[in-house]
């Protein structure tokens, strides 16, 4: 892995606003990213892992500018994209793309496949004519699809091959970063498995580096080179793949999640745990760690101070005043 992050985020957070009350008079922030800090290094595949509401998605639109961030930096090949001018912006997009999770609510249904595809070639190359169709086709066919397609609508098509036709999109102007919101979670499984290994065929062709955002377990360590697991907001454990599924993962919140995978692999090395209550409510996060109301091994501390993401070696970093929650097990 080259040792230069091609992206590197600093004490990102995001914070909304919402009202409540006659006339919405009152209001509360909400934290939905909390001052996260990753490197992402260029040919990897970082995956964002977490339960509903945990803020990975509002982590892939910040770290893009498709959100407000309201502190921290994101520094692509070195320069903060959150400091530049609209026009430096506009540039810089070609090389940051996204794919959404559902994609049939990813298109203008009035809009042709050569509508789709060609769309971010119309805003930010001057092609037209014959080179625009021609360039439109050539990145269909980087995802197994052809020109004969260039003039039918999205209703013609499967979830899997307008999925394809979003990656499609997101190659048009030969991107250096593309971040997968949940790609495949709305995709039958032999199809998931499709989309993934066109992926990882892409991205060793095309030398493409990717944030993977993802509730699946199964998916992600498919996928992933290393994983970062966030919880209301928060990083609260990263290390690699092979770590995290061979038995190294240490954060009580982790083990919970690969316990509760159907994978035999992980349930078969584990105790397994059941969570109690449900995710906190982000506009009134709990003091301390915030997995503290949760977490079958909370001591004192834990509701009291809040520990910090610390490397226990080689790379891997958890947030728990345990350090090592893996002897829970033991």
């Amino acid at each position: 892995m080259n040792d230069t992050p091609l992206i590197e985020i600093k004490n990102l957070s995001v914070h909304f606003t919402s009202h409540s009350g006659l006339f919405r008079r009152h209001s509360r922030r909400v934290c939905a990213v909390d001052r996260v800090n990753l490197n992402i290094y260029p040919q990897e595949t970082l995956g964002i892992v977490g339960e509903s509401g945990c803020g990975k998605t509002t982590l892939g639109r910040a770290i893009l500018r498709l959100v407000k961030t309201t502190a921290g930096q994101v520094l692509f090949e070195g320069q903060d994209i959150l400091t530049l001018a609209p026009g430096e912006l506009h540039k810089q997009r070609r090389d940051m793309q996204m794919v959404y999770q559902s994609p049939h609510s990813s298109f203008d249904p009035r809009f042709s496949v050569l509508n789709v595809v060609s769309e971010p070639l119309v805003t930010h190359t001057p092609l037209q004519g014959n080179k625009l169709i021609t360039q439109a086709t050539r990145a269909l066919e980087q995802v197994g699809m052809g020109g004969e397609i260039l003039f039918r609508y999205p209703h013609e098509f499967s979830g899997g091959q307008l999925q394809r036709i979003a990656i499609a999109r997101a190659l048009a102007l030969n991107p250096k970063f593309i971040v997968l919101d949940e790609p495949t979670s709305a995709l039958d499984v032999s199809v998931q498995a499709q989309i993934i290994n066109l992926l990882q065929e892409l991205q060793s062709r095309l030398k493409l580096t990717y944030m993977f955002i993802t509730h699946d377990l199964s998916v992600i360590q498919h996928i992933s080179d290393r994983i970062a697991v966030m919880y209301l907001g928060k990083v609260i454990e990263l290390s690699t793949t092979e770590d995290i599924f061979s038995g190294g993962a240490n954060h009580p919140y982790t083990l919970a999640l690969l316990a509760s995978a159907p994978m035999v692999e992980a349930i078969a090395r584990r105790e397994r745990i059941i969570l109690k209550g449900n995710v906190p409510n982000p506009a009134n996060p709990p003091s301390g760690c915030p997995f503290h109301p949760r977490c079958p091994v909370v001591m004192d501390i834990c509701s009291q101070v809040e520990p910090e993401l610390v490397d226990i070696g080689n790379g891997h970093l958890v947030s728990c005043h345990r350090g090592n929650s893996s002897a829970i097990h033991q």
